[in-house]
C-alpha cells in the first residue's frame, strides 16, 4: 500500500446532506490523498454512498447539499452543471456497485468503453480502437481484440466490473470512488478486482474512495478507513489501528458481526430425506446454417450426494461452477440425468401433476429478495400464495392466521401484512422471502446465495434465524454461497464445485482447515486472508 500520501485530492469539510429539510448526512469531514485509498464503512443506510455522491453533485431532485468540497484546488460547491459534465468520467471515475445495470445492453463493450474516452477526448476510429484495446489490456481483459466486440451478457460478472473499471479511468482521472464494486462476486474475482484497483491506483497516482460493508476487504486493500453510522461518522484513522483497537462501540459491533459459530450436530440416526446418484445436466448448444450440432456443453458432471434431516450441505465454488444448476436440477426444475431421490419417492421418475404435489416439501429462497417478490402483491398475498395453491380447501382466515404465525417465526408480525416489498430493508425482504417459503412447512430449503447482498449484522442475524428454524424443524438445508465465513457458519458438510464437477467433499471445518485440492486452498485463502 502507498502510505507516502502528498496532494490531497477530495476534501471534504463539515458536509450536511438534507432530504427536504431533514438532515440525513451531519457534517462530515474527510479527506483522501493522491495515491491513497479511503474506505467509507457502515451498514446500508449509514451515509456511506449519499456522502460519495453528495459530495459529486450526483444526489437525486430534492436533496439539498451544504459544506465545503474541493477536487484538488476546485471548489466544488461554486460548479455550474456544465463544469460538472466535464468533471465527472474526466478528473473523477465511478464504479457502480452492480455492473449489469451500469452497461447498456444493446452496446457493444467496445462502443461503451470509447463512448467514456470521446465524451472527453474525441479521437480518430484507429487511435481510438488502440486506446480501447490498451484499457481492456490494462484491467486484464482477457482476448481483447476478441472481447472488444462482445456484448455485455456474453460476459461473466467480473469481466463486466472490469469493463466498468477501464471505462471509469479512460481519462486517467485523480478520484477514483468505487461503490461496493465486489458484491455478489466470487471471493477470488473479488480480491482479482480489489487488487486490480490498488495496481491502478499506485501506478496512475489516483486517490481511491471506497465504498463497502465487507471489513475483510477493508483490512486489507484501505489505507485508512471511515467508519459512518446514520450518517455521522464514528471514527476514521489508519486502517490496522481502527480495526485493532476500535474506540467507537459501533465499530466494535461492526467488528463482532462476522459469522460465527456453528449448526447444531446432526443426530446420528437422522433419516435420510434427499439423495442424488450421478446426476448431471447437459445444455445443448445452438446448431448453426449448415453445420453438425456441437456437442452438448456439462454444466454439471455426474454427482452423488446425500442430505439428512437437520443438516446442511454448503455448496461453494465460483460463478460458472454449477451451484445453482446443482440446485435446480435437484428441484426438478431443469431436465437432468440421474436419480433424484426425496426419502422413498424418486422424483425423476414422476410425472409433472405428481412432482408438483412434491414440491411443497421442498422449497427454494432465492438470491435477490426485492427481485423474487412482486412489486404488485401486498405481503399477505405474497406469504400465502403457496399455501392458497396447495390447500385451496383453507377458508380465509385459516390462511391468514397461518401467515402471521409464520411471519412471526422470523421475526415479523401482522402489521407487515397489508405492505409492500419496498417499503421493507434488505435485511427485511430476506425475511419475507423465508416465511413464503416455510409457510408450507417443507422438509428441505434450497437458499441461493440468501446473505449474498446484506450487511455482516444482518447477515449474523440472519444466519442466527436460520439456525433456530433449523433446530426447532428439523429443517434441511442446501446451502449455495461463494461466502465461506458464511458457510462456515451454517454448514456441516461442504460440497466443492469447479467447472460443473465435484472436487471436494466433507465436513466444513475439515474441509476449510486441509483442503485437498488446489482451487480449494484458492477459495479458503481469498476468503479468509488477513493483512500482514
Amino acid at each position: 500500500m502507498n502510505n507516502a500520501c502528498e496532494k490531497t485530492v477530495l476534501s471534504l469539510e463539515k458536509l450536511r446532506v438534507f432530504a427536504d429539510d431533514t438532515p440525513i448526512v451531519h457534517g462530515i469531514s474527510l479527506s483522501v490523498a493522491a495515491g491513497e485509498t479511503l474506505a467509507l464503512v457502515g451498514e446500508s443506510g449509514s451515509g456511506k454512498t449519499m456522502t460519495a455522491m453528495a459530495a459529486l453533485d450526483l444526489v437525486p431532485a430534492g436533496i439539498r447539499v451544504e459544506g465545503r468540497r474541493s477536487l484538488g484546488d476546485t471548489r466544488l460547491e461554486t460548479l455550474s452543471h456544465r463544469d460538472w459534465e466535464n468533471l465527472h468520467g474526466r478528473r473523477v471515475g465511478i464504479v457502480f456497485q452492480e455492473p449489469m445495470s451500469a452497461l447498456n445492453p444493446l452496446h457493444r463493450i467496445g462502443r461503451q468503453i470509447g463512448e467514456a474516452i470521446t465524451l472527453h477526448h474525441p479521437l480518430r476510429r484507429a487511435p481510438l480502437r488502440a486506446r480501447i484495446l490498451e484499457l481492456m489490456q490494462q484491467v486484464h481483459l482477457p482476448r481483447p481484440e476478441q472481447l472488444i466486440n462482445a456484448w455485455p451478457h456474453e460476459l461473466s460478472g467480473g469481466q463486466r466490473q472490469r469493463v466498468v473499471i477501464a471505462m471509469a479511468i479512460a481519462n486517467r482521472p485523480e478520484l477514483l470512488v468505487a461503490d461496493e464494486p465486489t458484491t455478489a462476486l466470487d471471493v477470488t474475482v473479488a480480491r482479482e478486482i480489489l487488487s486490480l484497483l490498488r495496481e491502478l491506483a499506485d501506478s496512475m497516482g489516483m486517490a481511491m474512495l471506497l465504498i463497502t460493508h465487507d471489513l475483510n476487504l477493508v483490512r486489507h486493500w484501505a489505507d485508512r478507513v471511515c467508519v459512518l453510522h446514520h450518517g455521522r461518522v464514528q471514527e476514521t484513522g489508519i486502517t490496522r489501528e481502527v480495526l485493532s483497537r476500535p474506540t467507537s462501540i459501533y465499530t466494535q459491533a461492526l467488528i463482532d458481526a462476522e459469522p460465527e459459530g456453528k449448526p447444531a450436530p446432526v443426530p446420528i440416526h437422522a433419516p435420510e430425506v434427499l439423495s442424488a446418484k450421478n446426476l448431471a445436466v447437459a445444455f445443448q448448444r445452438p446448431r448453426r446454417l449448415l453445420q453438425s450440432r456441437p456437442a452438448a456443453f456439462m454444466a454439471l458432471k455426474p454427482v452423488s450426494l446425500t442430505l439428512h434431516q437437520g443438516e446442511t450441505l454448503g455448496i461453494v465454488g465460483e460463478s460458472g461452477s454449477g451451484k445453482s444448476t446443482l440446485a435446480l436440477a435437484l428441484l426438478r426444475l431443469i431436465s437432468s440425468s440421474g436419480e433424484i431421490w426425496l426419502g422413498n419417492t424418486r422424483l425423476d421418475a414422476l410425472d409433472s401433476r405428481a412432482l408438483l404435489l412434491e414440491r411443497r416439501h421442498m422449497q427454494i429462497v432465492f438470491q435477490d429478495p426485492f427481485g423474487a417478490l412482486s412489486p404488485r402483491m401486498t405481503i399477505e398475498d405474497i406469504v400465502s400464495e403457496g399455501l392458497r395453491f396447495h390447500f385451496p380447501e383453507l377458508d380465509r382466515h385459516a390462511v391468514r392466521k397461518r401467515a402471521i404465525e409464520t411471519l412471526v417465526s422470523v421475526g415479523l408480525g401482522a402489521e407487515v401484512l397489508t405492505r409492500y416489498p419496498h417499503e421493507f430493508s434488505g435485511g427485511q425482504r430476506a425475511r419475507i422471502a423465508l416465511a413464503r417459503a416455510l409457510i408450507l412447512t417443507p422438509r428441505i430449503l434450497v437458499l441461493d446465495e440468501p446473505t449474498s447482498s446484506l450487511d455482516r449484522t444482518i447477515q449474523r442475524q440472519l444466519i442466527e434465524l436460520l439456525r433456530a428454524l433449523q433446530h426447532e424443524r428439523k429443517l434441511s438445508y442446501l446451502f449455495i454461497s461463494h461466502d465461506l465465513s458464511v458457510v462456515r457458519a451454517m454448514a456441516h458438510r461442504l460440497m466443492v464445485l469447479k467447472d460443473g464437477e465435484m472436487i471436494e467433499h466433507g465436513a466444513t471445518q475439515e474441509v476449510i482447515d486441509q483442503p485437498c485440492h488446489a482451487y480449494t486452498r484458492q477459495l479458503i485463502e481469498a476468503a479468509f486472508y488477513r493483512s500482514s
